[in-house]
């Protein structure tokens, strides 16, 4: 009996999968060069639209390039952990989005992230990493700031938190927490917080972390984090009324 063949867009992902793991086990090395579209073709055993499909997969993961002419093709990309920023930012937002994840879980887990930045950033943060977090404090208490610019400055101010620890690996891991749970949680709360005693819990922080207390920047966390949730209870609460 014969077997279906997959369809094309089965094929380009497996395809795209075998050249994804053959980077990431070492195999292809940052600015090798992939074989041919031809050559992929007969290596798969696929149609040429299909390998292009495959390696357009790639590249919108960033793991190839491309470069047009005569010592051109596709090439191994250096991925950085900047690059990758956004697929973790995109792929926390679906999750949250699709799967029913409380506010008060996705708070939770917010902010143990963070405070586990913040012995480090204490310790690390540097004068730019203080100036982006003061900045953002004096824009956040600018009278006229619509919403959407605060909750905007209030990431960026998580942000500068987590980046100040300076760990890349970290920073990468907590993009989804601060870029993607964060905005969701504002989203709960906007209309509700008191952008003055916002502006009050930031510059404890920021004052912690100059002085390289992070106890002192742990416990504004927390206070951070418990009138989150009390805002969002009653935000929540209001809302079961109507």
């Amino acid at each position: 009996m014969k077997t279906a063949r997959p369809p094309k867009a089965d094929l380009s992902a497996q395809i795209a999968g075998s050249i994804r793991d053959a980077i990431v086990s070492g195999a292809l090395i940052v600015d090798a060069r992939l074989p041919s579209e031809a050559e992929l073709s007969e290596q798969f055993d696929v149609s040429r639209p299909t390998v292009r499909e495959a390696l357009k997969r790639l590249a919108a993961q960033s793991l190839i390039r491309t470069q047009r002419g005569a010592s051109g093709g596709a090439f191994v990309n250096k991925l950085t952990f900047e690059d990758a920023y956004a697929q973790q930012i995109t792929t926390s937002t679906l999750l949250l989005s699709m799967n029913e994840v409380s506010f008060e879980t996705a708070c939770e887990a917010r902010f143990a992230l963070e405070r586990a930045c913040t012995a480090l950033s204490a310790e690390r943060r540097t004068a730019d990493h203080l100036a982006t977090m003061r900045a953002e404090i004096h824009r956040q208490s600018q009278q006229g700031l619509s919403d959407e610019a605060f909750c905007a400055s209030d990431v960026a101010f998580h942000r500068a938190l987590v980046d100040g620890a300076g760990n890349p690996v970290m920073s990468y891991q907590l993009a989804g927490a601060v870029e993607a749970i964060e905005p969701l949680m504002n989203m709960v709360t906007f209309s509700a917080r008191d952008r003055a005693r916002i502006v009050d819990l930031h510059t404890q922080i920021a004052d912690a972390l100059e002085a390289a207390d992070a106890r002192a920047a742990d416990t504004a966390l927390d206070a951070l984090e418990a009138y989150t949730i009390t805002l969002a209870r009653d935000v929540f609460a209001q809302r079961a009324k109507r």
